[in-house]
Order: structure tokens, then sequence, then C-alpha cells
């Protein structure tokens, strides 16, 4: 295998920066009006594809488990569901307030997660900090389970 000297702070590093540059791009957006249909679509997959590689790597890494990736994987596959089902209905499914608490708990978890790998924190820390995005990840699903009879329905919310 190929040796990169202290690849878990860089990994690390990048993925903050991505997540940071993700926020400010959403910040602009709605500062200046110029949010899109399309934005409100794509933002959160390109979240979720962000987020879940860090956490997928985690696992090889040896500081997430398994189990609650797993967990946060299916929740977001079935959100992802209820989106594409709306858009066939004609209704833009935005993220929600505490779906945007979700992603932020997941960054979290995985920056703390990469500073584990890196030895710089200890892993118990990271399995806490994991935990906790896991259960604001269901309880964000629960919320979207709330509006799910309105939007199959076609109803904007």
């Amino acid at each position: 295998a190929w040796d990169f000297p202290n690849h878990a702070y860089w990994a690390t590093a990048i993925f903050v920066v991505a997540m940071a540059t993700d926020q400010i791009d959403g910040w602009l957006a709605r500062r200046r009006g110029t949010s899109s249909q399309l934005g409100k679509l794509l933002d959160p997959v390109a979240d979720k594809v962000l987020v879940l590689a860090a956490l997928v790597m985690l696992i090889g890494e040896g500081v997430a488990p398994a189990w609650m990736v797993a967990l946060i994987v299916v929740r977001e596959i079935l959100v992802s569901g209820l989106r594409l089902a709306a858009v066939e209905r004609g209704v833009v499914l935005a993220a929600r307030d505490l779906g945007r608490l979700k992603t932020w708990a997941q960054a979290v978890a995985a920056t703390i997660g990469g500073f584990a790998a890196a030895g710089a924190w200890s892993e118990d820390i990271a399995w806490w900090a994991l935990l906790l995005a896991l259960a604001a990840t269901w309880i964000s699903g629960l919320d979207y389970a709330r509006v799910a009879p309105g939007v199959l329905r076609g109803e904007r919310v």
C-alpha cells in the first residue's frame, strides 16, 4: 500500500473545507435569493455523498462502528426515496431544519472521527460523537416521516 504520512489529517482537513464551502454556498444562495429548485434537490444529495463517504472510510480506519454507519445509510436511503417520490409528484422536498442539524452532527462526527483516526483524539470521543449523529439522523428521519403523507399526496411542505 502507498504510505502517505499524516493522511488522516489531510483527509480530515479536505473534508472540513468541503463542508465549509457547502455551508457558504448555501448561505450565499439564500442571502442573494439565488437558490433554485434544482439546488434544493441536489444540495442534500451532495451532502450525503460527502458525509457518507467519510463515515464509510472511518469504518476502514477502525474508528466508526459499521452498525452505526449502516443505520445512518438506511435513513439516508429512505429519505432519498421520499425525495424521489416527491419529485414524481411535482414537489421538491428541500432540506428541513432538522435535516440541516443532522448533516451538521454527521459532519462533526466525521471530523472528530478523522482526528481520532489520525491519533489526535480518542476513539471513544469519536464513538460518542457518532452516536449523537446517529440519534440526530433518526430524529430528522422521523420529521421527514411526519411530512411524508402530505408529500406523497403532492402537497408542498
